[in-house]
């Protein structure tokens, strides 16, 4: 049984390819035609593949609508989070998670220090979108105009003199997060307080979330914490390889 639900299985990446034929078929399994022409008769029958007009064989549509459900029931949040507590655990800083819905960045989930200074953020709270290490992330990925309409549409208040002052400042800062694949807050929202992010990436390699480490200057400088931009991004990698379900490491 297993051998048959392997080359069952076996069907659908060359599928994935293109259009094949009962013989193609047979000859990528290396089996007779009345065997695979009854494992093709199977996954049929699921609406996992579907036989054209010229008897050719391609995926099926059930197949994108299963792909589709599973990618929309897919919880980031419920994946990241004991990695964010293994990250707190290691370095005992503030770890944020957050997402970009409806034009705002909205933390998602957080990890207190273990420090007795803590930072004020909240679950479900927007960011200051223009400074954030996390709002940089998830706004860089989107496409040029897509990130210049938003830029445009922004307000920016001077939290601190190291706050982004414009819409062309805040452009050419995701232009450089796109290009190296992490961010960093250093003062701009509050003067003592730094921040470093990376992205989570799903199978398609879009990102889906931003995670952050953040500390206040009394604890450690902003020159130490980029020491832990390593440590960040590695942990950001390996939940992006577990909700896309990939084995190897997504390129930042």
């Amino acid at each position: 049984m297993s051998q048959t639900v392997d080359r069952a299985l076996s069907i659908l990446p060359l599928l994935a390819q293109g259009p094949a034929d009962l013989g193609q078929v047979a000859e990528r399994l290396g089996v007779h035609k009345s065997t695979a022409l009854r494992l093709l008769r199977t996954l049929h029958e699921h609406g996992l593949v579907y036989r054209q007009e010229d008897q050719r064989y391609r995926l099926g549509a059930r197949l994108f609508a299963l792909a589709q459900e599973a990618v929309e029931n897919l919880d980031v949040r419920e994946i990241a989070h004991s990695h964010l507590v293994a990250l707190n655990d290691r370095c005992g800083h503030t770890v944020h998670l957050a997402v970009y819905e409806e034009q705002e960045v909205l933390y998602i989930d957080k990890v207190e220090s273990r420090y007795p200074v803590r930072m004020y953020s909240r679950i479900g709270k927007p960011v200051a979108i223009t400074v954030a290490a996390v709002a940089k992330l998830l706004l860089a990925d989107l496409t040029e105009p897509e990130r210049r309409v938003i830029a445009e549409k922004l307000d920016y208040p001077m939290y601190t003199s190291r706050s982004t002052p414009n819409a062309a400042a805040f452009l050419k800062e995701l232009a450089a997060v796109r290009e190296q694949g992490w961010a960093t807050d250093l003062g701009g929202h509050e003067e003592s307080i730094n921040c470093i992010g990376a992205p989570i990436r799903g199978a398609d390699g879009r990102v889906v979330a931003a995670m952050s480490v953040s500390a206040p200057n009394v604890v450690v400088t902003a020159e130490e914490l980029l020491t832990l931009l390593p440590l960040v991004r590695r942990t950001a990698e390996t939940i992006s390889r577990e909700y896309s379900g990939t084995t190897r490491p997504k390129k930042a």
